[in-house]
């Protein structure tokens, strides 16, 4: 558990760096003056057609990665070892026919936004530029993962992503860049570059070996990847459609679209900065959970599940109770366009949506790196089959505030039955008496704080009300003794201090 603390908190911290310039992003994305709502709009839109390009074009390499890495590092030398060059291969191929696929529904595309969203019609062909920077990060962040560095990737893809894109945004501002046509076409590059950047950084560390393929060792695991790969690759895919599904369908079929994606991807955004410690933990989580599946060690998966479960839902029942007391305030006191505070019942659904996500602990790279991995694709189908119905239905209803709802109703179920499943099969569940005690310490402190600082406005009320909860929720987490982990860091810290 020791290397997995180290690396998660390294990790969250580089990624709460990244998250920083991305706040500032969005600030600027939406202050007054600067951009209009399509136009932020619009590059999140470009972002999740992004995620969907590189999910469709992987063939499962990272899993690949993920799970047979142990396998190669026992039976062949590393400088032999063809995974990485296997990998490659998978995605080039798999995004040359992503590609193909893309350009021969294009007249679909255009028919279906068009009228709600032609602003994604003149720049459907450089979404498939960033969507295959993306795409071979992916593969390259799971390489590195396995060589237990992932805050080095962390940072390229949470702060050097983001920095780059400041880049951009600082030109377009002092009019370098001197329209958003240019903007968002070099906006285009930006998963490119980091791509180029890890894979130089695994160069220069000797960390990248590209062998020839195939190894004795390639030809060996060659039934069992393909079989492991093509479930994990459908299963993941499913998944990522149905995270990004809410974004592509607003544009889609509501009017004035890319206004109500720029609400919905500001919630979004909001909502994503309780889910960085999940990141952290689970990509530190991966190459502990794949050795324990292989040497069949379910006591020490049992703990990092469960420890896994609560610390995430620590830090993201406090940073949930954070964005609720403070929204409102911020958006009024940052000066951002006043048609952003109709994102803030958005934000705390999606909030909770994390949460519930975060608070089930790695049950994802549990089932992913074990025995049992044909479930991920299964689960994933049945979270397709709730999600998609759900969301165009209520969307079309109530709006985007329906979207919302569907992730929370879909995303609750999906986690529900995953839950059940490790508990079944091998008597793993996430929980204890410190999951409700947890919840009820961060309701109880968000109530006190919001009710003694709801007529205060401004900078100093921010400040005031968040030191005054995060005093009293570490204090009451401390005194619980909610995890483990919290009295190893302090300690940790104090020395560090003295």
């Amino acid at each position: 558990m020791s290397v997995i603390r180290k690396q998660s908190i390294l990790s969250t911290l580089v990624i709460y760096a990244g998250f920083a310039v991305g706040l500032f992003n969005t600030y600027l994305f939406t202050k007054q003056g600067l951009f209009t709502e399509a136009e932020f709009g619009l590059y999140n839109t470009f972002i999740a057609i992004a995620n969907l390009l590189a999910a469709g074009a992987n063939l499962g390499a990272p899993f690949f990665i993920y799970k047979f890495y142990p396998y190669y590092s026992d039976h062949i030398q590393f400088r032999k070892n063809d995974q990485l060059s296997l990998s490659i291969l998978l995605g080039l191929f798999g995004c040359i026919a992503a590609i193909s696929l893309g350009l021969y529904v294009e007249p679909l595309v255009i028919k279906k936004y068009a009228t709600n969203a032609p602003q994604l019609v003149d720049y459907y062909h450089w979404t498939f530029l960033l969507g295959s920077g993306l795409l071979m990060y992916n593969i390259f962040e799971a390489w590195n993962w396995q060589q237990q560095r992932a805050a080095t990737s962390h940072f390229l893809k949470e702060a050097g992503w983001r920095l780059f894109v400041l880049m951009l945004i600082g030109g377009f501002a002092w009019g370098v860049i001197d329209s958003y046509d240019l903007f968002i076409k070099l906006f285009a590059f930006s998963y490119p570059f980091i791509a180029v950047a890890l894979l130089l950084i695994l160069v220069y560390r000797k960390q990248a070996p590209l062998s020839m393929p195939f190894s004795t060792v390639s030809r060996r695991l060659k039934r069992s990847a393909i079989r492991y790969t093509s479930f994990t690759y459908v299963g993941t895919l499913v998944f990522t459609l149905s995270q990004i599904f809410d974004t592509i369908l607003i544009a889609s079929v509501l009017n004035n679209a890319m206004t109500k994606v720029a609400l919905y991807s500001l919630a979004q955004n909001m909502a994503s900065i309780i889910q960085v410690p999940q990141r952290g933990i689970a990509a530190a989580s991966i190459a502990p959970l794949s050795t324990a599946w292989k040497q069949k060690d379910i006591p020490t998966i049992a703990q990092i599940y469960q420890r896994s479960s609560i610390n995430q839902l620590i830090v993201g029942a406090a940073l949930l109770a954070l964005l609720a007391i403070n929204y409102t305030d911020a958006v009024l006191t940052f000066q951002l366009k006043s048609t952003y505070l109709l994102a803030f019942d958005l934000a705390v659904i999606l909030g909770v949506t994390r949460l519930i996500d975060m608070g089930t602990g790695v049950n994802s790279q549990i089932i992913v790196t074990s025995p049992k991995w044909r479930f991920e694709f299964i689960s994933g189908i049945m979270l397709l089959i709730i999600i998609l119905p759900l969301s165009y239905w209520l969307t079309k209803e109530i709006g985007i505030i329906g979207t919302a709802l569907a992730q929370l109703i879909s995303i609750g179920c999906y986690n529900l039955l995953r839950i059940l499943f490790l508990w079944k099969l091998y008597d793993l569940q996430p929980f204890s008496v410190k999951t409700l005690y947890t919840v009820l310490l961060a309701a109880g402190s968000w109530a006190i704080c919001f009710y003694l600082f709801k007529d205060m406005e401004g900078w100093f009320a921010m400040a005031l009300r968040s030191l005054f909860f995060i005093t009293l929720y570490l204090a009451g987490a401390y005194r619980l003794q909610l995890t483990p982990d919290l009295a190893l860091v302090w300690e940790a810290f104090r020395k560090r201090l003295l």
